[in-house]
C-alpha cells in the first residue's frame, strides 16, 4: 500500500543575513515534508557553517587584525593603513605604542543580524624589532641607549632622595 508521497529535489534559494555566526539556523517555513493526511508542509531548518577568514579572526561580531610596525613606528607614532571589511581606513598609532596594545575601530566590525548595529574591528599592533642594522643604525641606538640611561639613573637618584627624605623626616 503505498503512501502517497514522492521523494525529489528542490533548488532552493536562500537569502543569508549579514553577520551571521557559525551554527546559527535558518527557518524556511513551508519547505520542510509534506504534512500528513494533507496537511500543510513543515519547516525546513539550514545550519550556517561560516569558513575562517584569511585576514580576520572573529570574535563575536567583532573583528580582530594584527598588524606589524616598526619599533621606530611604534617609538614616534604613525599613521597606519588598515583594511576593513569595505574600504581601508587610516589608523593613527600614537608615541610610545607597546607591542600587543589594541586598537578599537568602532562600528567596522559585523552586523548584527536584525539590527542597526555593527560590531568593532579591533587592531592588535605587533612592534617588530629588526634583525639586522648597518653601522650607523647601530651607532645611533647606542647613543640612544646611553640617553636612556642617564634618564633612569637621574630617577633612581630621585626616588631614593625622596625615599631618605621621608624616613629622616618623620
Amino acid at each position: 500500500m503505498g503512501r502517497g508521497t514522492v521523494i525529489k529535489d528542490k533548488d532552493l534559494k536562500v537569502r543569508i543575513p549579514a553577520g551571521v555566526d557559525n551554527n546559527s539556523r535558518l527557518r524556511l517555513r513551508g519547505e520542510g515534508e509534506a504534512g500528513s493526511h494533507g496537511g500543510p508542509p513543515g519547516d525546513l531548518y539550514v545550519v550556517i557553517r561560516v569558513e575562517p577568514d584569511t585576514m580576520f579572526e572573529r570574535q563575536g561580531q567583532n573583528l580582530i587584525i594584527g598588524r606589524e610596525i616598526s619599533f621606530v613606528e611604534a617609538a614616534l607614532g604613525h599613521r597606519l593603513e588598515v583594511p576593513t571589511l569595505d574600504d581601508p581606513v587610516n589608523l593613527d598609532i600614537p608615541k610610545g605604542t607597546q607591542s600587543g596594545e589594541v586598537f578599537r575601530l568602532r562600528g567596522l566590525g559585523l552586523p548584527h543580524p536584525g539590527s542597526t548595529h555593527q560590531g568593532d574591528l579591533l587592531v592588535e599592533v605587533r612592534v617588530k624589532t629588526p634583525t639586522k642594522l648597518n653601522k650607523r643604525q647601530e651607532e645611533l641606538l647606542r647613543e640612544f641607549s646611553a640617553i636612556e640611561a642617564k634618564k633612569l639613573a637621574t630617577k633612581a637618584k630621585d626616588f631614593f632622595k625622596k625615599a631618605k627624605d621621608k624616613v629622616m623626616g618623620e
